[in-house]
């Protein structure tokens, strides 16, 4: 039974919704007994899905990349906090500028983040699965 406590032009009314079926729902005002029926049935809600847990070490710390204190000259970064879902390139290929290098989901969304110059990759710094924060070096291109 939910109850609710609603005020109409001055006047304190306390509702409690007993049952609901269908479309008739047994509701209580004031002590007053009512059916009412309602024009359509509601529809239900679809549950929410939880967001998977973020994945942790062997120690169960969370696994996450954090930037360096002196950043990789020519490193692509993160432009947001977010999972690492894909990398498109490996250690000695080479890129062109705008060309995608890894995806970052970020707020449900994936971002395909590119190459900021065109140059040969020396290094990944990330792996599949890894968090990162925003502004973390992703790879490095020389």
């Amino acid at each position: 039974m939910k109850e609710f406590k609603f005020i109409i032009n001055g006047n304190e009314y306390k509702v409690a919704i007993d049952n609901v079926e269908d479309n008739i729902a047994q509701v209580e005002v004031n002590g007053t007994p009512y059916t009412v029926e309602m024009e359509r049935v509601a529809k239900k809600l679809k549950p929410v899905s939880r967001p998977a847990a973020a994945p942790k070490t062997t120690a169960g710390e969370p696994v996450v990349t954090r930037q360096s204190a002196a950043s990789s000259p020519g490193a692509v970064k993160s432009p947001l906090p977010g999972v690492i879902l894909d990398i498109t390139v490996k250690v000695g290929d080479t890129v062109k500028v705008g060309q995608k290098v890894a995806v970052l989901e970020a707020m449900k969304m994936e971002n395909n983040i590119n190459a900021d110059k065109a140059g040969v990759v020396k290094e990944v710094k990330v792996n599949k699965g890894d968090s990162v924060l925003e502004g973390a070096d992703i790879i490095v291109i020389g």
